[in-house]
């Protein structure tokens, strides 16, 4: 089956709960009369780690009457509790394909008696990047399973592949056919503005009194880790998730956001899947998302289950065509963009904000001065006095050094008189010709061979 449904409408337990009802848990009569106990009889495959945390508990509350043993099995932590946990036998597996593909070739965990497969978020799973894992995984499953298909947005692409691994499906869509994709419990607001004034905008938007808990995404992870950071200079409550961050990080910043210990949440499109967080009033797109995918997920974290949501749209002037195209593929309102800065009447209007209301909570760090004695100043202190004191130091007389030449034969010094006399007194040595030896040429002469001021006219030159 082939399921799709706006963002926040209860996909998960859509599926959860028919899932858990086809499964023979150890507390029913039949288990022990299953072919292999003990084995995973359902298998749930979600794109991020964070998803497939989400869906895990929320089994875990369907199934709070039947205890379903139910693993979740994912990458970024170690693999001995998730091989102990399978080896003392699950009914459930839920997991990403990279660590389930992995510790299926480990011949850890068989999928031979899986019942119900399904691929949350399936849009996202068979795409390129997933689809050679997620095809593995689904070969190791009997034909007999019942595969289901559930996602937001199903392109048509999309659908034409997941036929190649459903039999007969149907597909059913929980909305009419002429709805749009986007929520219209949302609030929706695009604006043209510039890179440097963003985080203005965001500190504005942060102190409107509908404000509550808000989720910033960015497009890159140095990104996310810059905005954060420049949040909580401004006094913001603020933490980040992104993949850079090891798995421990990654959960702790996401259990702060849910425990409201932290009121903004700076990510990346780790977050836009799945993700659901209550009390999210706003949802800002720091930059123009890649496509009408993407935006529709991304502000779908807000206005779940009926609550109302506000979802801001920060556009630069090069992505004006990219937004353009989005706006004609969901058939929204927005063909024209307003040119919005921090101080324009209308983003204060639009979005609640007081008037007179700075970025900042706090006032910024003061800047330490530049060391200009620090050791990579490659001037000398002799050019540093000169440029901050204006008087110079007394030069010392340096020692004269001896500039005269001596000539050299056997590496003997020998006088310039005595050179005719030492080269006629020289013996000559086996083998070597008595010939003169010629002058060796000096720059800037004539081209002429001069003689030797020193030497006779009949005596050897060099």
């Amino acid at each position: 089956m082939i399921g799709q449904a706006r963002t926040g409408t209860g996909k998960t337990f859509a599926f959860g709960i028919s899932l858990l009802q086809r499964i023979t848990v150890p507390t029913d009569p039949g288990y022990a009369e299953l072919d292999r106990p003990g084995l995973p009889q359902a298998l749930v495959m979600c794109p991020t780690r964070e998803l497939a945390l989400q869906v895990t508990g929320d089994l875990k509350i369907a199934s709070s009457v039947r205890k379903a043993r139910i693993l979740t099995v994912y990458g970024g932590v170690g693999y001995e509790p998730q091989l102990d946990a399978l080896a003392a036998g699950v009914d459930v597996v839920v997991g990403t394909p990279g660590r389930l593909l992995d510790i299926a070739n480990r011949r850890s965990l068989d999928l031979s008696a899986v019942k119900v497969l399904v691929l949350d978020e399936a849009d996202e799973m068979l795409d390129l990047g997933f689809l050679p894992d997620v095809e593995r995984l689904i070969a190791k499953t009997p034909k007999s399973r019942q595969t289901l298909l559930f996602s937001a947005t199903m392109p048509s692409a999309i659908v034409a592949l997941s036929r190649m691994h459903l039999n007969q499906p149907v597909n059913v869509r929980a909305e009419t056919k002429d709805s749009q994709l986007t929520v219209p419990d949302t609030t929706q607001f695009i604006y043209q503005a510039h890179d440097l004034d963003k985080p203005e905008i965001v500190g504005k938007l942060l102190q409107s009194p509908d404000c509550t808990r808000t989720i910033v995404f960015t497009r890159t992870k140095r990104a996310a880790q810059r905005l954060s950071d420049e949040l909580e200079d401004r006094g913001f409550q603020a933490t980040s998730i992104h993949g850079d961050l090891n798995q421990a990080a990654r959960e702790k910043a996401l259990k702060k956001f849910r425990e409201g210990k932290v009121a903004v949440l700076v990510a990346t499109d780790v977050a836009a899947r799945g993700i659901d967080i209550t009390d999210v009033s706003h949802v800002v797109n720091y930059e123009c998302p890649d496509s009408e995918m993407t935006y529709v997920h991304r502000i779908g974290r807000t206005g779940r289950a009926g609550a109302k949501g506000v979802a801001v749209t920060l556009v630069d002037w090069a992505d004006i065509t990219r937004w353009k195209v989005i706006n004609k593929a969901l058939d929204l309102d927005f063909p024209e963009l307003v040119e919005t800065y921090s101080t324009s009447p209308n983003l204060a209007a639009d979005l609640g904000i007081p008037e007179g209301t700075k970025a900042r909570l706090k006032a910024a760090a003061p800047r330490e001065p530049k060391d200009h004695h620090s050791k990579d100043h490659h001037h000398s202190k002799d050019h540093h006095h000169k440029d901050h004191d204006h008087t110079e130091r007394p030069r010392t007389e340096r020692p004269k050094r001896d500039r005269s030449r001596q000539r050299l034969r056997n590496g003997q010094p020998i006088e310039a008189s005595d050179g005719a006399a030492a080269s006629a007194a020289a013996p000559v040595a086996d083998g070597e010709s008595s010939a003169p030896r010629r002058r060796r040429r000096r720059n800037g002469g004539s081209g002429g061979m001069a003689p030797d001021s020193g030497s006779t006219p009949g005596a050897a030159t060099e």
